[in-house]
Parts: C-alpha cells; structure tokens; sequence
C-alpha cells in the first residue's frame, strides 16, 4: 500500500513528517494524510517521492519489492564492496 511505503521509507530515513514536508515542498498535513491513507499524492508528487528516497514509483505503488541503490559515478571497487556489505547483512 502506497501509504504504508511512504512512512516505511521516510521512518527508515529518520525523517519526520515536518522535515519530509520541507524537502518536498508541501505541508505536514500532506505527508499525514498521505501516511494515514486519506488522500493520495499527485502523479508529480509521487515522482518528487520516489525520487527523494532513490526507489522507483513502481516500488511506491507496491507493484515492485525491488529497492535499487544507485552507485553511479562510484568505483568498481566501491560497488563490489558495497555489495559485499548488503550480502552480509542478508545473512
């Protein structure tokens, strides 16, 4: 569900509502309403969201689980370590 995505990503980010409202642009009461289901973001919005937590607006809209990190501009050596780091915190 797109609102519980919306709060698991800001929460896993230590961000509050007011601080996620700031980076987007928009007020608290959105990024409530979003979280509580009551209204939906627009299609730019749900962009600017995606966008903000590095996922794609598939993974927001729960029709994909895959979270994909970014390593653009970042060594081989840096990359094969950075996935060296996620395939131990998988075991």
């Amino acid at each position: 569900m797109l609102s519980t995505r919306i709060k698991e990503l800001r929460v896993a980010r230590n961000l509050s509502q007011v601080q996620m409202a700031k980076l987007l642009g928009v007020t608290k009461q959105s990024i409530s309403n979003w979280e509580n289901n009551n209204i939906q973001p627009s299609v730019d919005m749900l962009v600017s969201i995606a966008r903000l937590f590095s996922v794609s607006t598939d993974y927001l809209l729960c029709l994909d689980d895959r979270q994909v990190l970014d390593v653009s501009g970042l060594s081989p050596e840096y990359v094969a370590h950075i996935q060296q780091v996620v395939d131990d915190m998988r075991r």
